[in-house]
């Protein structure tokens, strides 16, 4: 990832807000194990409803996970894509990474 493909830092607060909570990322890391109906997902978190929905959207919002309707049934998944992006974010915030990382003669 160059430079001029980093996302826009609203993007990138809206990442790492969505994994900055604990529930959100036991969240990811059940559905890096696959599609989950959100009656599993509630089960094993011990999560009400409403709590889950709160941070089932707030994920979604970030792009990190989507949903699918199946009858009455909400199945969520990750967007690998999305997970992709943001390690390649954080590869290329590295000191040293990227473009200014040279001392010029005011700073050095």
């Amino acid at each position: 990832m160059t430079t001029a493909t980093l996302p826009a830092s609203a993007r990138a607060a809206r990442w790492f807000h969505a994994l900055s909570d604990a529930t959100r990322l036991e969240i990811v890391r059940m559905l890096s194990h696959g599609d989950r109906c959100v009656c599993e997902l509630q089960a094993v978190l011990g999560a009400q409803q409403s709590r889950l929905s709160f941070h089932l959207r707030v994920l979604k919002q970030s792009g990190f996970v989507t949903d699918r309707r199946e009858g009455r049934w909400v199945h969520y998944s990750l967007n690998r894509e999305a997970l992709s992006e943001i390690a390649d974010f954080a590869a290329a915030v590295q000191p040293g990474k990227h473009a200014g990382s040279c001392r010029t003669a005011c700073c050095g």
